[in-house]
């Protein structure tokens, strides 16, 4: 079971480059209309240097690379069928673009229990940046196992 131990525990680092056709088809699955996210004439018009990545795609982005369900099974000790996503928040420092080479290096950043012990949490850090090494977001997410 996660316990407090598990704070700052590396998670790993994965990176992975930005594809047009996919930033096209997520605009689409979320019902995304600015033309900037699926016409990179549009995007350079607007002043982009290609497709701008749309703020919560880099959600989809940090999964890859990384056995999430080994992580949650194996170092938090949780039960996959008993595990909600409990939220998560950005905080953009820079825009991100198709073509960029991201770079997601993600830790535990806490661990805490409520309702005496029913509802487990493990809240995720990951620190997002280019191929410049410029940083892009950080991002917070948690799981609970009730």
């Amino acid at each position: 079971m996660a316990d407090q131990s598990l704070i700052g525990q590396r998670l790993g680092v994965t990176t992975c480059e930005v594809e047009k056709g996919r930033l096209r088809f997520f605009a689409k699955a979320i019902g995304e209309t600015d033309p900037v996210y699926t016409n990179e004439a549009a995007a350079r018009a607007a002043g982009y240097p290609s497709l701008p990545v749309p703020p919560s795609f880099l959600m989809c982005l940090e999964a890859e690379g990384r056995d999430s369900d080994h992580i949650v099974e194996t170092l938090f000790g949780f039960d996959l069928g008993r595990i909600l996503h409990a939220e998560q928040g950005f905080v953009y420092h820079a825009m991100a673009f198709a073509g960029d080479v991201l770079t997601f290096d993600s830790r535990v950043a806490d661990v805490y229990q409520k309702k005496g012990g029913a509802l487990t949490f493990v809240v995720q850090q990951t620190r997002v940046t280019n191929q410049d090494g410029r940083l892009i977001a950080d991002i917070r997410s948690s799981l609970v196992q009730r």
